[in-house]
């Protein structure tokens, strides 16, 4: 018969390492299953002047460790394109809001204002296409939102 204490531990041990796995899957699941990223340069020659750029940056007051972004957007007529890196999770949204956010309450404050562009697939370059909202003067701010946990990833503002 196995003492008590050791039952205490082998279940601790087996719960932990349960836990962890779980964790890791949920950190490495949209990255494993994320497409290829586009070819940049192949769609930017189809495309016209740039309307608007702007950078995530990592120094977001919301960001942390585990949600951040750095790199350049740019914004055409009728398309977004990032180039860059994205902290990797699930269910990631481009959302144009009519002011700059660097917080998840300011983002949510705002929320029913702005409008979402699409799903964010990957984490190094993504295009998102049909933006016809970047045209829109009300808009300001690009802001990269997890949906799935209601988390702020990082943001931008392309128009002052």
């Amino acid at each position: 018969m196995i003492k008590p204490v050791t039952q205490l531990l082998l279940f601790t041990s087996h719960s932990g390492t349960a836990l962890l796995g779980f964790a890791l899957g949920i950190y490495l699941l949209p990255i494993l299953v994320q497409p290829t990223a586009p070819d940049i340069a192949a769609v930017e020659s189809t495309l016209a002047t740039v309307l608007f750029t702007t950078a995530f940056e990592r120094q977001r007051k919301d960001s942390d460790a585990l949600h951040w972004g750095e790199g350049e957007l740019r914004l055409y007529a009728d398309t977004i394109i990032f180039e860059g890196k994205l902290a990797p999770g699930p269910d990631y949204r481009l959302y144009l809001t009519p002011e700059f956010v660097e917080t998840e309450a300011a983002f949510l404050a705002i929320k029913q204002e702005s409008v979402e562009i699409g799903a964010i697939k990957n984490f190094d370059r993504f295009v998102l296409n049909n933006a016809s909202a970047v045209n829109d003067a009300q808009y300001t701010t690009a802001v990269v939102w997890c949906e799935t946990f209601g988390q702020f990833i990082t943001s931008g503002q392309y128009r002052p």
